[in-house]
């Protein structure tokens, strides 16, 4: 067969059964790629991941919240949980409360390996692990403090 294949190349025979051949070989290599292309893109549906995930757009959202009551905790802890760093005001609750709250979030905090940082007097921000938090507001508090 290989023998065929040079004599062919080389244009020593010319018998109109390898046209025929030729024609034949090449419908079955195209069928063979057709089919090996169909296999390997019902094989690679569940590597793709496509570019508009809606979690990547999660990932990106902010929530600032302002609990009133303890209750509120659990939307708190829901959206970390979703991946969305969250900016927590305690203005609006007595200190025990928000205390049993910062316990509760930094529960929540840890589970999902993320950061609790208090930004303000009664300002926390809760980030997911895929948050980096640089600086510290008491630095630029203390500058703000040295200018006036």
């Amino acid at each position: 067969m290989a023998f065929e294949k040079l004599s062919r190349f080389f244009g020593m025979t010319e018998d109109d059964e390898d046209e025929d051949y030729e024609t034949e070989n090449q419908q079955d290599e195209q069928s063979t790629i057709t089919s090996g292309a169909a296999d390997q893109a019902t094989n690679n549906v569940g590597n793709v991941v496509p570019m508009n995930n809606s979690n990547r757009s999660l990932a990106r959202k902010i929530v600032i919240s302002e609990p009133r009551i303890y209750a509120d905790a659990k939307e708190i802890a829901t959206n970390l949980l979703n991946n969305q760093a969250t900016i927590v005001n305690f203005s609006q609750m007595d200190d025990q409360q928000s205390r049993r709250v910062i316990d509760f979030l930094t529960g929540t905090v840890f589970a999902i390996k993320g950061e609790i940082q208090r930004v303000g007097d009664k300002i926390f921000l809760c980030t997911p692990a895929k948050f980096e938090i640089e600086g510290s507001i008491s630095d630029v508090l203390q500058s703000d403090k040295d200018f006036n």
